[in-house]
């Protein structure tokens, strides 16, 4: 999520930044980065900061309560946005296309605290959004992960996804 035929904005940036250092295996720094970040913003500031930042820290945590809190965070602030202060930050984002990957991320933590029922109304509004997604490599991994999420609810499976975000290789 970087910004398109925008003006820079710092904030992604620092965010972008932090991610990579995730996507690295620096765990700690990029964690740590985010959440100063994160402090910066607030909870009341801009709801597609909350929503980036809250996203990507969500998948530095291990433990599936820690990073629930985040994705519940997530959902919450893209709740806030609308297209119009989205394409402020990149002009080709639709507020719609975040929620299904967000019930989804929501639905897995859930599933793995054993909580199914609840699990299980998050993965049926990810399926719901699910036409929102692209039909592009995004969009696929998105509704693979629906797919494998939904199996993992229906036979009760608390094991973390060797295909989720953060999971171990």
């Amino acid at each position: 999520m970087t910004a398109t035929n925008h003006a820079p904005d710092p904030t992604m940036e620092a965010i972008c930044n932090a991610m990579a250092l995730g996507y690295l295996g620096h765990i700690e720094s990029a964690r740590r980065d985010l959440m100063d970040i994160w402090r910066m913003v607030g909870v009341v500031g801009d709801p597609f900061h909350r929503c980036t930042l809250a996203h990507y820290l969500a998948d530095l945590f291990d433990h599936p309560a820690e990073a629930l809190i985040w994705d519940v965070r997530a959902l919450d602030a893209a709740d806030a946005l609308t297209d119009e202060s989205t394409q402020q930050h990149d002009a080709n984002l639709e507020v719609a296309g975040f929620y299904p990957s967000l019930h989804l991320n929501v639905a897995d933590n859930l599933r793995r605290l054993a909580a199914f029922d609840a699990a299980a109304a998050h993965i049926d509004n990810a399926e719901q959004r699910a036409s929102a997604l692209p039909d592009d490599d995004y969009g696929n991994l998105i509704r693979t992960a629906i797919s494998e999420v939904r199996h993992a609810i229906d036979n009760h499976d608390t094991a973390q996804r060797s295909s989720a975000p953060g999971a171990a290789p």
